[in-house]
């Protein structure tokens, strides 16, 4: 019989030490211990081996050269879903570990049931440990499709689920959520840091061994990181963000960790009463129209990944009527928005001190590419100055301390997504004018060096 044994860990990274502890030795984080009861086994070498530790396949394999390793090319699972098999790299690898994180009511199971349901061609078992067969059953029918190939069980016990997949044999294995799944060994409930970190690891190892992909759904915390203990994010593959507003019909899906494809990839998705469609031309979707007589509203060319789409950038600001002005922002960096201020303040003459600014990114999307600055400080001088950018105008560049205009990334594609939509007019940085072609396009390109510059050509 396994003896009892009591540990701390921390919540935040997984460390365990013997006696409580106020800030972490491994991570320095405060407040993050809780003691849990693990369960100690005896090794076959007459020493002790804590049952919470993780234990990796291959560890009975010999070591080999590296040369003499065969390395072949990988055959990935086709998910049917082109949004997501371009955020995994091109499909799911077989004997991988996906990680599926999101807020509440995000769509994270509507997400993988649709996606299940239109893989016909794989034996798949969904393992439900929040939702019965007769609520997963609904959502289906909601959704529109059948599968013959999709088994369902509602089980939190980890033995039992390892007993349904040695019956059914899947080709792939589903788990919603890791955080409701337990295991015998462990006197800890479920959703504890060992129950987590015990069960991945046996999960792990189990998709290793067998080669079947696993994926996993796991919660979030209210800061918006992943619950459990770190280890968590990484021994797994793949570790993939469902994120979006529940206000708005857009979700967008990042690939935090990947080891097997790029972490620039972005999947969106609109949200319907049928479930998620696939977005392919997010351009389109993210402008709202064309208004020539709208003051503060800024078109820019950006890039997620290798696609390139235009974004509304709208701007606000106003006179403020408290001693510290307000800065609020949606979607964009609150800390480079200030930097842009004080780039407009410092180097074009323009005071704003005492004045609110609000910038918002239409449709709820939160986008990180530096070529969006020419787009957000334009819209805020727009706003300012109560002129309008014309709406057949958009821009692409990323602004320096100085002032300057800086080049950005993938210009050609840039342009030619402009051109798409029918933009007349675009303005780029002045040093990436040569790598482009200019005399092939239909549309206008003004290079522009400085900020004040940009200025000038957009309200003369």
């Amino acid at each position: 019989m396994a003896k009892q044994k009591t540990a701390y860990f921390c919540s935040s990274c997984g460390c365990e030490e013997p006696k409580w502890f106020g800030r972490c030795p491994s991570c320095g984080e405060w407040g993050t211990c809780v003691e849990e009861t693990v369960a100690v086994k005896p090794s076959s070498k007459g020493g002790r081996v804590h049952s919470g530790a993780l234990s990796l396949p291959g560890q009975k394999e010999k070591p080999q050269l590296l040369r003499d390793i065969e390395a072949t090319e990988e055959k990935r699972i086709d998910m049917c879903d082109p949004e997501l098999n371009r955020v995994l790299g091109g499909g799911l690898v077989p004997g991988s570990m996906v990680l599926l994180g999101g807020d509440p009511g995000i769509g994270k199971s509507t997400l993988l049931l649709q996606t299940i349901m239109n893989v016909r061609d794989h034996k798949v078992l969904y393992v439900s440990g929040e939702e019965s067969a007769y609520q997963l059953k609904l959502r289906a029918t909601r959704l529109g499709g059948e599968n013959e190939n999709v088994y369902v069980v509602c089980e939190t016990n980890l033995d039992e689920v390892f007993v349904h997949t040695a019956n059914i044999q899947p080709d792939i294995l589903i788990v919603d959520s890791i955080q409701t799944i337990a295991t015998d060994d462990l006197e800890s409930s479920a959703g504890s840091v060992g129950q987590v970190r015990e069960c991945a690891a046996r999960l792990l190892k189990f998709a290793k061994e067998s080669g079947t992909p696993v994926i996993l759904v796991g919660h979030i915390t209210k800061e918006g990181s992943l619950a459990g203990p770190k280890v968590l994010e990484h021994i797994v593959d793949t570790v993939l963000q469902f994120e979006g507003d529940q206000h708005y019909m857009y979700r967008i899906l990042r690939a935090i960790k990947n080891r097997f494809g790029s972490t620039s990839e972005l999947g969106i998705y609109e949200m319907l009463g049928t479930g998620l469609r696939q977005v392919t031309n997010p351009s389109e979707l993210l402008l709202s129209g064309r208004h020539d007589d709208l003051c503060g509203v800024a078109i820019a060319a950006a890039i997620e990944g290798v696609r390139p789409f235009l974004i509304e950038t709208q701007a606000l600001v106003s006179s403020s009527a408290y001693a510290t002005p307000m800065r609020s922002t949606t979607g964009f960096d609150s800390r480079r928005l200030n930097m842009l201020l004080a780039v407009l303040e410092k180097k074009v003459g323009f005071k704003l001190v005492q004045k609110d600014v609000f910038l918002n990114i239409a449709g709820g999307l939160r986008v990180s590419d530096p070529a969006m600055d020419l787009a957000v400080i334009s819209s805020i001088m727009s706003s300012n100055l109560n002129l309008p950018i014309p709406g057949d105008t958009c821009m692409t560049g990323e602004v320096g301390l100085s002032g300057e205009i800086r080049p950005v990334s993938r210009l050609e594609q840039r342009v030619l997504e402009a051109e798409k939509l029918g933009f007349r007019r675009i303005l780029i940085p002045d040093y990436s004018l040569k790598s482009i072609d200019c005399s092939k396009l239909s549309i206008e390109v003004c290079a522009v060096k400085r900020v004040d510059e940009a200025f000038r050509l957009l309200f003369r």
